[in-house]
């Protein structure tokens, strides 16, 4: 099944990150837009097969306002704010799954299955 997924796990708290605020762009036009659920993932694939063309995509993960808002306090302005990862979309009949594990001071990203 082809498409695009994404999760987030919280490494600070050693869990997954669930109301993160997210944004899939394509061109600098955003494409979709969704908050992660109880276990970091997005309810709906943010692209199914359908919709997904070749070429370049950034995801930005909305994480400072996540760590504000778990009562995390980060300096002004935090070192981490936005994390966007971009990517590339060649073989459109493979599923592309894009997890974040991140902390306020650091992330990393690999494709996943």
């Amino acid at each position: 099944m082809s498409g695009l997924t994404t999760h987030i796990l919280d490494t600070m708290h050693g869990r997954p990150a669930s109301g993160v605020s997210l944004r899939l762009l394509r061109n600098g036009e955003v494409v979709t837009a969704a908050i992660t659920n109880i276990d970091g993932r997005c309810d709906q694939p943010l692209l199914t097969g359908e919709a997904m063309t070749a070429g370049a995509y950034r995801l930005e993960f909305d994480i400072g306002e996540y760590y504000r808002d778990l009562g995390v306090t980060l300096p002004t302005p935090a070192f981490l704010d936005v994390v966007a990862i971009e990517f590339g979309v060649a073989d459109l009949a493979s599923h592309y799954h894009v997890p974040l594990l991140v902390s306020p001071y650091g992330y990393s990203t690999y494709r996943g299955s």
